[in-house]
């Protein structure tokens, strides 16, 4: 009788096991992958080394804190689109227009991992992004790259989640522009030299306003399902055909901006190049115009407009690195 018993508890214990195993681990490495969007890195990674590289000029720079920084990135991206994937599956859902730039990982709609353990993982992730804060708190006295830790984690939860829910109510796209053109390469500034004194923040406005027409491109490809779901991007607002013409005047003005603003150590001819390059993406997108949600040709447009925003912060940081 009592080993009956002692097999029973066993019993149970392996299934318990198994259950709490399940629990947190759910899903194939191949699903988590999907889920972590790694290209959306490049949306984290640039801004970060941007604010570094305005640092590095400046002649503040520690490898230990760039190390930091980045592993910062790495973690609050995935705390980023695991906490959008559990916030949007039901608008991911009747999204039949999605790409590589938008409508989430999928993973939730193709029933690859559960909700539940997304949404743990995501936890877990903005908890280890404060724990980096703490870190470069505790010991560089520098506590400024945490209060903007928890600022981001703030633009996170005010764009996904109830009350605000802002990607739904209206306004969503700026506050992606203030996390990433704004947040980031602030952060990475601060957490390297532990003072804004003497930042470039006439840099900082041209990153914020390529981020929000890089906000504002990843939104074309969703309009039919976000107008489902009543969701007030500036896409559905406007509708596609004054968004993507909007994009294109926005970064018309980014391309002055780029050719004169003083980059904090950069030599001047550095912007030429910069704007060179940025010039040819945005003419290579006017033939585009009127390109439909679902279709190659918005596709391209969006990767064309992204390419935009992204050049200026990876040519500005490797100009500053390189002078």
């Amino acid at each position: 009788m009592g080993l009956k018993r002692s097999e029973t508890n066993s019993g149970k214990s392996r299934v318990k096991g198994r259950g709490l195993s399940a629990y947190f681990f759910s899903g194939s490495p191949r699903a988590w992958i999907q889920a972590s969007r790694m290209p959306s890195q490049l949306y984290i990674f640039l801004p970060l080394l941007l604010g570094q590289s305005m640092a590095y000029a400046q002649g503040h720079f520690s490898w230990r804190i760039f190390v930091l920084c980045h592993l910062y990135g790495l973690s609050v991206q995935l705390f980023i689109v695991f906490a959008n994937d559990v916030a949007d599956v039901e608008t991911d859902t009747i999204n039949r227009t999605y790409n590589i730039f938008s409508g989430g990982s999928r993973v939730l709609v193709d029933s690859s991992l559960s909700r539940r353990s997304l949404a743990l993982a995501a936890l877990s992730l903005g908890f280890f992004c404060v724990i980096i804060g703490v870190v470069l708190g505790w010991f560089w006295n520098n506590w400024g790259p945490l209060l903007l830790i928890l600022a981001g984690h703030l633009l996170v939860w005010a764009y996904s989640y109830r009350p605000l829910r802002l990607s739904y109510r209206g306004g969503g796209e700026f506050l992606q522009m203030l996390g990433v053109g704004g947040l980031l390469p602030v952060m990475g500034y601060l957490a390297q030299s532990g003072s804004l004194s003497i930042i470039s923040w006439p840099l900082i406005g041209l990153m914020l306003l390529l981020a929000l027409t890089c906000a504002m491109s990843t939104s074309l490809p969703d309009e039919p399902s976000d107008r489902k779901s009543s969701k007030k991007s500036i896409t559905v607002i406007f509708g596609n055909w004054i968004n993507q013409r909007l994009i294109l005047v926005l970064n018309g003005f980014a391309l002055a901006l780029i050719l004169f603003v003083p980059a904090a150590g950069t030599r001047g001819l550095e912007n030429l190049y910069i704007f060179l390059v940025c010039t040819v993406l945005w003419a290579s997108g006017i033939p585009l115009l009127d390109s439909k949600p679902g279709s190659r040709g918005l596709m391209i447009f969006v990767a064309l407009c992204v390419g935009f925003s992204l050049t200026p912060m990876a040519g500005f940081s490797m100009a500053l690195l390189f002078r």
